[in-house]
């Protein structure tokens, strides 16, 4: 229990948080979330996808390799945007315990200008953004639904969206990602004094899959299904990371890029019908599912005082954004209670720290039944469920052999222990649901 403990955060209690004082020269914040985007879809990890943009802030930046997500959006976004497991403050989905504190609220209390652009899917209150702490936002499934009284999808074709909580339809030519790009290079000209916060929860590349403005067969109408055709998500894929590339290109010029982190990653795997290649090899996707396929998600993070081109094979999951951008932002964290994320700022700058040791997981995305939750930790190779079974992810990828107790080596013995271990000490938040 001792080794378990030396892995976590030091939590202090209280409901109230502290912030810094307001330094002169605090570094400009850019979290860039893909919608399932897994792992296997940046040319830079091994995948044949087209993502120069991205490749590029590979070679300036620091790639992570194990970096893993919730399998599905909102409590991925949760685990994200509060630094704290679902099992801690997960509700429902489509929502945001309003009680939350999120990164926003602590970069914004200690003097960041903040802005949101994207897909919202945490509460429909008109004053939702603000309350969670951002000053700006253009928003799709803000106040309104997925989809409109004809039911159709308003995600990327003649979109609608909540710009500062006023709903504002568009016109048919619109493409919302578009959209929320340019929202987001306004705001970063309009601050780039500093410090911002820039919170970019992308639409892309959620289906339904469409053609996009620089596709062949480019139509400005809505898909006719849901998932819409396959066929066009790698030009999804391109016009993602041609996003990527319009805000790097704005932090360049606005002068401010060497002042800028910048982070992107995805919030889960790629849709199951997506079939894409890793290294040469078939790559199903695999959203919703706690499988690696599920909750492999890309890291790449840009940081101006980095060592550029380092491939980092660490462990980081989502509860780690949250403590990362207080630490870059210079804002204290002590006060703040249940905090299970550790910062991952040090192995950017090349400090020599204690790094996360295992991963866990509470999932349970349309309600919040303890007894039905998906309950599973981790380590690189090791992966146990709450229901008992173990399994050795580096050579069982799809989890088909579980190891049985007869059968287990010494290490994988002592694997199990600290895993089951990792499984109980979160069980009383579970029964507390």
């Amino acid at each position: 229990m001792k080794h378990l403990l030396f892995s976590l955060p030091v939590l202090c209690t209280g409901s109230s948080f502290m912030h810094a004082s307001h330094p002169e020269h605090r570094m400009n914040i850019v979290l860039i979330l893909a919608d399932d985007l897994g792992y296997e879809c940046v040319g830079a990890n091994g995948s044949d996808y087209v993502t120069p943009n991205l490749d590029k802030l590979a070679r300036e930046g620091m790639r992570f390799e194990h970096c893993h997500s919730n399998p599905l959006s909102t409590p991925s976004r949760v685990q994200l945007m509060t630094g704290k497991y679902n099992v801690r403050n997960y509700t429902a989905f489509a929502r945001l315990d309003r009680q939350e504190i999120t990164f926003a609220n602590l970069l914004k209390e200690s003097g960041y200008a903040t802005c949101v652009a994207g897909k919202w899917q945490l509460g429909a209150e008109k004053d939702s953004p603000m309350h969670f702490g951002f000053d700006s936002s253009c928003l799709w499934q803000h106040t309104q639904k997925a989809v409109d009284l004809e039911r159709w999808d308003t995600r990327y074709a003649h979109p609608i969206a909540d710009i500062n909580g006023e709903t504002v339809y568009f016109s048919r030519e619109a493409f919302s990602p578009d959209i929320y790009c340019d929202f987001i290079l306004d705001f970063i000209r309009e601050n780039k004094a500093g410090p911002f916060f820039v919170y970019y929860p992308m639409a892309l590349t959620h289906s339904p899959f469409v053609s996009t403005p620089d596709s062949k067969e480019w139509s400005p109408v809505r898909s006719a299904t849901y998932r819409g055709d396959p066929m066009h998500f790698p030009d999804m894929v391109k016009y993602t990371d041609k996003l990527v590339g319009r805000i790097m290109d704005e932090l360049e010029r606005s002068n401010v890029k060497e002042n800028t982190l910048v982070i992107f990653t995805g919030d889960n795997g790629t849709a199951t019908s997506i079939v894409s290649s890793l290294h040469g090899k078939p790559y199903v996707g695999g959203k919703g599912k706690t499988s690696d396929s599920g909750t492999h998600v890309p890291l790449i993070v840009y940081y101006p005082d980095g060592e550029p081109g380092k491939v980092n094979s660490n462990l980081i999951d989502f509860t780690d954004f949250l403590p990362t951008l207080c630490e870059v932002a210079k804002v204290d964290t002590q006060s703040l209670s249940g905090l299970d994320g550790i910062s991952f700022y040090p192995q950017l700058t090349g400090k020599n720290t204690p790094v996360r040791e295992w991963i866990y997981c509470w999932y349970a995305p349309q309600q919040v039944d303890p007894e039905k939750a998906t309950v599973f930790a981790r380590t690189h190779q090791y992966k146990l469920y709450r229901s008992g079974e173990f399994y050795d992810v580096c050579s069982d990828f799809d989890e088909q052999y579980p190891i049985v107790p007869k059968s287990m080596t010494q290490e994988q013995k002592e694997a199990y222990d600290t895993l089951s271990a990792v499984i109980d000490q979160y069980e009383a938040y579970a029964i507390r649901k």
